[in-house]
């Protein structure tokens, strides 16, 4: 598909290996060296990564050569069938085209080819719109916000952020999976809503279950230095859930970070307990993974300095409304165990 940019026709097209150097190229001009996937700066990577298929690329290239738009599908979630959208960029004089909708057209015409791909997100950041029009367009659904996710520093090179930079999560479902939530009843009104906008249906049980004893806590962490982030996945919530979460977030602050993300399960029944020992620990709301574990995923979330609210810009109602609740539950528990 030929389009005309703003100084010379470019095609969206499907990765190929000669487009490597291109990629590292548009990476570094756009981000300079402060983006936190360092493969995109490595050739020979890109290159075993497409041939490994692990990721499903798609450009934008111009007649001489010349990459000027970048996206890919890959696997990132614990859910195999769950690809992700994403390590998408523009060069900022083609910003103006459509090429962003087009690189989602063309990943969105894949995904059905995709052996095993149930459904697709994107991780949008919230600095400016342009991601997340174009996955409105092609009918990814907003269901959470990941508060201050990536540091102002991976933007320095346009000066293109002020602060931390969120990210809003939309999905798509290729694969419809109709099942059971338990939702924390705190949160019933904001998941009520998340869900009734989806595109797949489920059916949503308040949480009232206690904490099982024969159930064993089980975590899995890690730390992006760089972003000064931790990310922990619980994998099984037991009755001795406050300990080891305690010890656990004892060395996520000993390493520095400054957001915390727990990834919890829709599927336990006690998940509302979890959620209450969670918020008095100053935790708060980032909403509804669907699929994430095959079953839907339960974000929250701690900013240990104030979240950059100002530099968030959204561009729906729906993804407003989200903010509305994230904010509100954000200063709830502000009072709750602050450093």
């Amino acid at each position: 598909m030929k389009t005309n940019g703003p100084k010379r026709d470019y095609t969206v097209d499907m990765f190929k290996p000669g487009d490597a150097a291109g990629v590292t190229q548009l990476f570094r001009d756009v981000y300079g060296d402060g983006y936190p996937v360092k493969m995109v700066y490595d050739a020979e990577q890109l290159v075993s990564a497409f041939k490994n298929g692990d990721y499903i690329p798609v450009v934008a290239r111009t007649p001489e050569g010349r990459i000027v738009g970048y996206t890919s599908l890959y696997r990132s979630a614990p859910h195999g069938g769950l690809y992700e959208v994403g390590l998408s960029l523009v060069l900022q004089e083609y910003r103006r085209t459509p090429i962003a909708g087009l690189m989602f057209r063309r990943c969105a015409k894949i995904a059905p080819t995709v052996p095993g791909l149930d459904a697709l997100f994107c991780e949008a950041v919230c600095n400016h719109t342009f991601t997340q029009r174009a996955a409105v367009t092609f009918k990814h659904i907003e269901t959470a916000i990941e508060i201050d996710l990536m540091p102002a520093g991976a933007y320095e090179a346009e000066q293109a952020a002020s602060g931390r930079v969120s990210v809003l999560n939309m999905f798509r479902t290729f694969v419809r999976k109709p099942h059971v939530v338990h939702v924390p009843g705190v949160y019933e009104d904001y998941c009520r809503y998340v869900l009734a906008g989806f595109d797949d249906s489920r059916t949503v049980s308040v949480s009232a279950d206690h904490l099982p004893s024969g159930v064993q806590t089980g975590l899995s962490s890690r730390v992006f230095d760089f972003a000064q982030l931790a990310r922990v996945t619980v994998s099984g919530a037991g009755a001795d859930f406050e300990e080891v979460f305690d010890a656990e977030e004892k060395r996520m602050r000993a390493a520095q970070c400054t957001l915390i993300q727990v990834w919890l399960k829709l599927s336990w029944p006690w998940i509302g307990v979890v959620a209450d020992i969670l918020r008095a620990r100053g935790f708060f709301v980032g909403g509804i993974l669907p699929r994430w574990f095959g079953e839907d995923g339960f974000l929250m979330q701690k900013a240990l300095v104030r979240p950059n609210w100002e530099g968030i810009d959204l561009y729906t109602d729906r993804a407003a409304r989200l903010l509305d609740f994230i904010k509100n539950d954000w200063e709830k528990t502000q009072a709750a165990d602050r450093p």
